[in-house]
């Protein structure tokens, strides 16, 4: 029991979790095991999960998109594989990352899971708002040149419903109203 209550305050206290991975990387230097190297070789979703996870803590977030693409990209669920919390944080970061890339529309369908989910049961709480902001900020700048009216439409039916407020649901029932009569006099 001692052991236990050991480890939970070590993980649970940052600059004791910072140094005990510190130690833990010197160890397993010595000794010679790659945890990125383990995961790699497991051939389980399970693993890849935690593979993207640990490549993007480690700032090698191209890695961890190649590998997260080579699992299927938005087919992946990560949620299926790891931990709630793992999988709100990891999620978030990966979001960031394509973003930033210019895959807007794979960060939108990441980051709207995490909105429906957080609204489900709450984990984020002070960063709900930060998603809501980022969310809007991809919608409004980048994702209509990224994706067709139709997909438009889809996305932001995605947003209804989640969270956001009224002003905000207004401004995408108005988007997919605009998209809609655009597509209908092409047609």
């Amino acid at each position: 029991m001692r052991k236990l209550i050991r480890a939970y305050e070590t993980l649970s206290n940052l600059e004791r979790r910072f140094e005990y991975d510190r130690s833990f990387s010197l160890y397993a230097e010595k000794t010679g095991f790659d945890y990125r190297a383990w995961l790699a070789a497991q051939d389980d979703p399970r693993s890849k999960a935690k593979l993207i996870f640990y490549e993007l803590l480690r700032l090698e977030e191209d890695r961890a998109i190649e590998i997260w693409r080579k699992n299927g990209g938005l087919d992946f669920r990560l949620e299926k594989y790891l931990e709630r919390e793992d999988w709100m944080d990891c999620q978030y970061i990966l979001a960031e990352e394509l973003d930033k890339r210019g895959f807007s529309f794979e960060a939108f369908k990441l980051l709207t899971a995490i909105l429906a989910e957080e609204l489900r049961r709450p984990y984020f709480n002070l960063f709900t708002p930060e998603i809501k902001s980022y969310l809007k900020a991809i919608v409004k700048k980048k994702l209509k040149h990224q994706v067709d009216s139709e997909t438009w439409i889809d996305c932001m039916e995605a947003l209804m419903g989640i969270g956001f407020s009224e002003r905000d649901e207004k401004f995408f029932r108005e988007s997919m109203s605009y998209t809609l009569k655009k597509t209908r006099v092409r047609q």
